[in-house]
């Protein structure tokens, strides 16, 4: 897989980054089953697929996306600049990443169309 290709990519490990632009938007950790575990543990339960949202940035299982610049409204959801990383690769890939709220959690968009979500906030 070529850098910058990001939202294909979805087996491997994720890394960890300093908060974000999106500090003040997203209140906390949403993700599904794997990626809550990895948010209170701070380790990966080793599944091969997972999605963690934080004030800092996405974490999945082979990439992370660091909220990087200011955040913008536009319409009901929330645009924020980030750098992605992709497991196996030096470089990062810049990225505006749309946060749209979606029954109690977010959907995170990607500008080629890929999706994830909705991704619901993590149960203490």
């Amino acid at each position: 897989m070529r850098p910058g290709h990001l939202p294909a990519l979805l087996f491997g490990i994720a890394l960890a980054g300093p908060a974000g632009a999106a500090a003040d938007i997203v209140d906390g950790s949403y993700g599904d089953a794997e990626g809550c575990h990895y948010a209170e543990t701070g380790e990966s339960s080793g599944a091969d697929l997972f999605f963690l949202l934080n004030k800092d940035g996405v974490t999945t299982a082979a990439s992370y996306c660091e909220f990087k610049g200011e955040a913008k409204q536009v319409g009901g959801a929330t645009v924020v600049p980030a750098e992605c990383h992709e497991e196996g690769y030096e470089e990062t890939t810049p990225h505006e990443l749309t946060l749209t709220p979606d029954n109690g959690g977010y959907t995170i968009s990607f500008p080629d169309g890929t999706r994830w979500g909705p991704i619901m906030r993590c149960k203490k």
